[in-house]
């Protein structure tokens, strides 16, 4: 028997090479067509990137629960929607009162039902950063506010909600501070940090409040 597999005479079935230099040339081209398309892929992001961007965009993370800094961001909230920018309201922790309409206490463990009975149980309800002179202060910068026809926090609520802006509670910050849904306003959505996160990346105004 003769050996076809090595040495110099060694010989292969031209309809086997044919097989062989078929299988090779599919796989240098398949190679090729995923390298050309990493290739677009990569250069392709950068206009990918311009055209997700929105160039009037104000995301706002609201943490606070006083009712000036509440209503800073608020106020700037109904300012750039009014302005025809895209407004995105992200609420986590003590911010979650500015979205509280109501507090429920059933079927909450103790330590939750605590945290809700010392939690102020809307935005009608928050105290101020500095000079809450015991709970007086809120009532002391109404009356001013109303002096300088500023609107109140409830009305600001009102007015960014009229205007289309997106109110989003963190779902974990509920968890934590003890909130149920049912708690929150109707029109507010729900998210986590990726929420955030997303809307802040194509933002040209992010604050925290």
């Amino acid at each position: 028997m003769s050996d076809t597999t090595g040495g110099s005479g060694s010989s292969i079935d031209p309809s086997l090479r044919k097989l062989i230099e078929e299988i090779v040339e599919k796989k240098i081209a398949d190679r090729l067509e995923a390298v050309q398309t990493t290739v677009g892929q990569v250069q392709s992001r950068p206009e990918s990137a311009e055209t997700e961007e929105v160039a009037d965009r104000v995301s706002l993370l609201v943490f606070s629960c006083d009712m000036d800094k509440l209503l800073c961001a608020f106020i700037i909230a109904a300012g750039a929607a009014a302005m025809g920018m895209e407004v995105s309201m992200y609420f986590a922790f003590w911010g979650l009162v500015a979205v509280k309409k109501k507090t429920i206490f059933s079927k909450k463990p103790f330590l939750k039902k605590m945290l809700a009975a010392m939690l102020p149980s809307g935005p009608r309800r928050v105290g101020t950063s500095k000079m809450n002179m015991l709970g007086i202060g809120p009532a002391f910068f109404k009356m001013l506010m109303k002096k300088e026809n500023v609107e109140s926090l409830p009305a600001l609520i009102d007015q960014v909600r009229e205007l289309g802006v997106k109110l989003v509670a963190c779902t974990m910050s509920m968890g934590v501070m003890g909130m149920k849904e049912e708690e929150l306003l109707d029109d507010v959505e729900y998210g986590n940090v990726a929420t955030y996160l997303e809307e802040a990346s194509k933002s040209k105004v992010t604050l925290f409040i």
